[in-house]
Parts: structure tokens; C-alpha cells; sequence
């Protein structure tokens, strides 16, 4: 597979995305709710779009072969390669279940908030070789800023998995009251 023929398939593969998440987030209200704010589909539609519109670019690019990415006939991969690529989509796969729980399976999830940094601690650590300073900073601020910034200013829930006794009891009314 060539460079160029896996942007393709990106593309193609970010379109069908975009259109399913803004059909699922249209069931929601996209617009502004009047004494409420945005609807609860509001930002994953627009973001969607956006992502849709950023994609057709892409294509549009692509046809034309414009720009170095559209015009390679690189492989995409350089051997010995691909077993690194796989094993930090294997690690983001596992993160994401870990989030809410695999039901089917009746493991319970961890959340996001334990997920993210144990996920930020293998990748920064033992797959990128950062040191401990800079994995710790970003193990400990990266889960920070992501729950202020959803839970807090978009008030958007992010799955607790078992720590949702710990936010409710101790994180929750420090913001709350």
C-alpha cells in the first residue's frame, strides 16, 4: 500500500465517519436552546461537519494530486514498521474499552480518568522512551485539563467506570458546592 492510496482510504473511511456522527448527533437538538445553550448534539455535529469539510479537502487534493502526501508512491510503511503502528493501535483500542467496560465480555471500565493516564504513562514511557518528568507532567495534567474542560466548562459527563463513587463523593462539590 502506497502513501497515496492509504490517504485515500483515510478519506474515504473520515467521510463515512463524519456523516454517521452528524446523523447520530442530529437526534439531538444542533441548534441553540433558548435558557439552556447549545443542544445537547451541538458541538459533535458541528465538529462533525467540520471534520466532513476538512476531509472533502483532503479528496479534492487527492484527485488533483496536490501536495506531497497526494502524489507519493512511497509505501506506507518502511519494514519493520508495522509491528510498532499495530501495538500502539492495540494500546489506544484497549484505552478506549477500558473507558466505559467491555459489557459483552462483563468487564467492568476503569473511566477516563484512569484509562487516559495509564495510557499516556505506557506511550510517553516505554513506547516514545520520554523520561520520568515528562511523562509524569503529562500523565498528571493531560487527565486535569480534559476534566475541566468536558465535565466542568462543556458539562459533558465522560464515562466514570469505577471511580464515579471517588468524583461524586470527593471531586464533584469542590465545583459544585
Amino acid at each position: 500500500m502506497t502513501v497515496r492510496s492509504a490517504e485515500l482510504l483515510m478519506a474515504i473511511a473520515l467521510i463515512a465517519l463524519s456523516v454517521y456522527f452528524m446523523y447520530e448527533a442530529a437526534k439531538l437538538p444542533i441548534g441553540w436552546v433558548p435558557d439552556e445553550g447549545p443542544g445537547g448534539g451541538f458541538w459533535p455535529f458541528w465538529l462533525s461537519v467540520g471534520m466532513l469539510l476538512s476531509t472533502l479537502w483532503v479528496l479534492f487534493n487527492w484527485v488533483r494530486r496536490v501536495g506531497l502526501i497526494a502524489r507519493s508512491t512511497e509505501p506506507l510503511f518502511e519494514r519493520g514498521v508495522f509491528p510498532s503502528v499495530a501495538s500502539v493501535a492495540l494500546l489506544l483500542v484497549v484505552t478506549v474499552a477500558l473507558f466505559d467496560g467491555v459489557r459483552v465480555l462483563g468487564i467492568p471500565g476503569i473511566g477516563v480518568y484512569l484509562a487516559l493516564p495509564l495510557f499516556l504513562l505506557i506511550y510517553l514511557k516505554f513506547f516514545g522512551g520520554h523520561g520520568w518528568l515528562t511523562t509524569f507532567a503529562f500523565v498528571v495534567s493531560v487527565p486535569v485539563v480534559t476534566f475541566l474542560f468536558f465535565e466542568i466548562l462543556l458539562t459533558i459527563t465522560l464515562p466514570k467506570g469505577i471511580t464515579g463513587g471517588f468524583f461524586e463523593a470527593y471531586i464533584f462539590p469542590l465545583f459544585y458546592g
